[in-house]
């Protein structure tokens, strides 16, 4: 496909994207005026050959903070650029690198943006995130011959079969790769099957697991249940990033005097949650200390956590974790970070794009599988035993497979370009 022919389909589609978003909720999409690819002049932060490594959204981002760091700390003293493609991830990257390296937008993939972002950042190399291939962007990198590669890499199922299905483009694509650090060897077979060389696909693990173990922020957490008014002699299920049909069912299986933390993952969402159960107690409407916030019924034992950023302090309160995205095929959301505090977790059938973490966890008996989330977490109230037993398989888990960050920022390393003359 031409690069003419690659901007006609892109603007096609994303002007049936403005416009659905449009009707759908009243307003166009944010942020996507500022992925023109006009970023320049970035300013250098270290003296070594600049990288360029970008994130998607949050997830992404968030998985990518420790092989950044590992990366910026190795002998080349490599100046580390972050990009990131939606307007939230573009925050959580300026909140976790913003002091030490620069943080700019990634452009929508037209020739035009992709050549004038490149022009203006200038990297030695690329990298991206699980499976960020741009077609616009890597001509754009094969143009000027800026060797590209995937870290923490990810081929769904679902995206094997598509590009097997296109196989001439895909080869033209993965064939350009430098190299792939694979999660799994599952993964690393998919990628050599469509078009990665052998000897340059490698399998590394996992980013998640490193990145999910920070240290908790106790005082937030108890600040956080102090404002909602969480009663902290009662057992609390913390359920975190959940999808549409989710919250009713959590709502209609909740134990008896057992409290519920919903955490929808979408904002647009947040409304719609609260109308489920009229009366539940809204973290956006209490944002100070339970003795600022409105008056505390004595029923109530549900909560909205209609804000960003403060689900790991939640996840801290819990005694038990449901994660959502699980129970409906929305492809999953991350365990690891409820279970990285030593918290039981059960997620829903439904975990195709964490397929190699919640494998792993099976493996060692870390997470539990449930159609019925409710029910696996009244046994695990009813007898605590149950519940730490998970908790063990996690930690197991999670001993054997930190340090792919670290391992992979080594690779990546190596593959600089030697200095220019």
């Amino acid at each position: 496909m031409t690069g003419v022919l690659r901007d006609l389909v892109l603007a096609t589609g994303l002007a049936a994207y403005c416009v659905r978003k449009r009707v759908a909720t009243g307003s166009w999409p944010a942020g996507w005026r500022d992925r023109d690819g006009a970023v320049g002049p970035v300013p250098r932060r270290a003296t070594g050959p600049r990288v360029l490594v970008h994130g998607v959204s949050v997830g992404e981002i968030n998985a990518l903070g420790p092989f950044v760091e590992a990366l910026a700390a190795s002998p080349a003293s490599p100046d580390v650029v972050v990009s990131a493609g939606t307007a939230t991830g573009f925050a959580r990257a300026r909140q976790l690198h913003g002091g030490s390296r620069e943080v700019v937008r990634f452009p929508l993939d037209f020739t035009w943006t992709a050549r004038r972002f490149l022009d203006a950042v200038a990297p030695r190399l690329v990298v991206l995130a699980e499976l960020e291939l741009w077609p616009s962007f890597m001509a754009a990198c094969a143009r000027e011959g800026v060797p590209v590669c995937v870290v923490n890499g990810r081929l769904s199922a679902r995206s094997y079969r598509g590009y097997r299905a296109g196989r001439p483009l895909g080869r033209r694509i993965f064939g350009g790769l430098s190299f792939v650090a694979a999660q799994t060897e599952t993964y690393r077979q998919r990628f050599v099957s469509v078009g990665v060389p052998p000897d340059r696909v490698v399998v590394t693990g996992s980013f998640k697991w490193d990145a999910a173990r920070r240290p908790p922020d106790a005082e937030a957490a108890e600040a956080l249940a102090a404002s909602l008014g969480i009663d902290r002699t009662r057992p609390l299920v913390v359920a975190g990033s959940t999808g549409p049909g989710e919250e009713k069912r959590l709502l209609e299986g909740l134990p008896d005097r057992c409290q519920l933390l919903l955490a929808p993952r979408d904002p647009n969402r947040w409304d719609d949650v609260a109308a489920l159960c009229p009366g539940l107690v809204r973290r956006s409407r209490r944002p100070g200390s339970a003795s600022r916030g409105a008056s505390r019924g004595a029923g109530e034992s549900v909560f909205l956590l209609d804000t960003l950023g403060e689900l790991p302090d939640a996840y801290l309160l819990a005694d038990a974790v449901f994660v959502g995205r699980t129970l409906a095929p929305l492809g999953g959301s991350n365990p690891l970070e409820p279970l990285a505090l030593g918290k039981p977790t059960v997620v829903g059938p439904h975990w195709e794009h964490f397929e190699g973490v919640v494998t792993e966890l099976l493996r060692t008996g870390g997470i539990a599988v449930s159609d019925d989330p409710m029910g696996v977490i009244a046994k695990w109230l009813a007898d605590p035993a149950v519940g730490e037993a998970v908790a063990a398989g996690a930690r197991r888990a999670f001993k054997r497979n930190q340090g792919s960050s670290a391992r992979t920022a080594e690779i990546a390393a190596r593959a600089l370009p030697p200095p220019s003359r």
